[in-house]
């Protein structure tokens, strides 16, 4: 199998996600240019984090309009396993995969840190190597990453399983704690935290490795 990962200017996650997956993981990768519109042969997708189109007027308001997108956006409502990561999960919400935005941190501040999170993976595909209300540790690396959403909205999403990563100590103020959402189908989800830094012991734990072994389906 091969996982793509989709490429904007202004990226600067793309090669650690291909490390992890690859070097840690042994699944083969291929990067996907923004304006690209070839999904042939490919398992999974990965948004990596970064600041793609130089995160001008908000984060990923840009980047939906890439033409790749187009092809993501077939390839997730068709089922396909689609994960986004920091600027990747502004991306899916912006493109309105996952419902919500992700705006300011709390406290004005760029954060970079572990974080402790609470599994909850519902019907999430990406998810399903951690037990139910499993603590883990990944870390934060943004300024952007306070989910928002109507407080109705994040009720529902909470009763459809959608909320499957809770912050145990909510670092950016994030309605309901959220750190990472699922779409109702479970092939999308979206995180702040990267796992693509946790999968080697020596340089950030390993807590991350079974969130991207899902990518083998």
């Amino acid at each position: 199998m091969t996982v793509g990962i989709v490429v904007f200017p202004g990226s600067n996650c793309d090669r650690d996600v291909a490390w992890a997956l690859e070097g840690c993981l042994g699944i083969p990768v291929r990067f996907l240019w923004h304006e690209e519109r070839d999904l042939s042969g490919l398992e999974a997708i990965v948004l990596p984090g970064g600041f793609s189109y130089g995160d001008y007027l908000r984060c990923g308001a840009i980047a939906r309009f890439a033409p790749v997108l187009q092809d993501v956006r077939t390839f997730a409502e068709r089922g396909g396993p689609v994960l986004g990561i920091c600027n990747g999960f502004q991306v899916l919400t912006e493109m309105g995969l996952l419902p919500g935005a992700l705006t300011r941190n709390r406290d004005l501040h760029f954060l970079c840190q572990n974080s402790s999170l609470e599994v909850n993976s519902g019907s999430c595909r990406w998810l399903g190597g951690y037990g139910a209300g499993e603590r883990i540790s990944l870390p934060i690396a943004h300024g952007e990453g306070r989910y928002q959403v109507a407080r109705e909205q994040l009720h529902a999403l909470e009763d459809q399983g959608c909320v499957v990563l809770r912050y145990t100590a909510n670092p950016n103020g994030s309605m309901g704690d959220v750190a990472g959402l699922s779409n109702p189908a479970g092939n999308v989800l979206g995180l702040m935290p990267h796992p693509e830094r946790a999968c080697d012991a020596a340089t950030g734990g390993l807590d991350g490795r079974r969130l991207l072994e899902a990518a083998l389906g």
